[in-house]
């Protein structure tokens, strides 16, 4: 192995302290991800890579972050010393070269983490998804008071608070429509 280091010269050792550094963060970093550690080593204002959903950052701070540099350094080094080594391209071309290199990984890492990002969901019902569903009243619901009903809408059972639209009382197990939403209390009626 030292002999192999000592056929390098200064070019070549920089590309490879550049692969062997940015393949180390990346590595730890996804070791932490298998065991499910959910802390942020991304440096202030960078958020994986490229986070496009703070408005208040800018295109060098998407950039910052630890995943982001370890990308960037890791396909520098790699493509640097590719570049140096095995094709015999000289440095006036192969650090530039690399640095491109760099930069595209940098930006598909983003554009996936970005693509990632598009597949998450809260899982929160808004309830004004509810106007037209139909369920059964659960607790009572006064002349002029609130209860609770039960309702499926999107695919999933809700408890919520109801009253009925025309001021009337309906009894537990009543078929309801909703109707309209006001605040977070759905308006009822009784389906025939």
């Amino acid at each position: 192995m030292k002999t192999m280091l000592g056929s390098f010269d200064s070019l070549e050792k920089f590309f490879l302290v550049c692969a062997v550094s940015g393949g180390f963060f990346i590595i730890i970093r996804i070791m932490l991800q298998f065991v499910g550690s959910s802390s942020d080593m991304d440096m202030p204002g960078g958020h994986d890579a490229m986070d496009v959903h703070h408005a208040d950052s800018d295109l060098g701070f998407k950039f910052l972050s630890v995943h982001g540099l370890s990308t960037f350094l890791m396909m520098f080094g790699l493509i640097g010393l590719a570049l140096y080594r095995q094709s015999g391209v000289g440095p006036i071309l192969c650090v530039p070269g690399a640095a491109a290199a760099g930069v595209i990984a940098v930006w598909i890492v983003g554009k996936l983490f970005q693509g990632a990002a598009g597949l998450q969901s809260s899982g929160t019902l808004d309830n004004r998804d509810s106007v037209g569903a139909t369920g059964t009243v659960y607790l009572t619901i006064p002349e002029k008071g609130i209860g609770r009903v039960n309702i499926r809408f999107k695919g999933r059972l809700r408890e919520c608070d109801a009253m009925a639209i025309h001021g009337e009382k309906l009894d537990t197990g009543t078929p309801i429509r909703v109707i309209k939403v006001s605040d977070s209390i759905l308006m009822v009626e009784r389906v025939a």
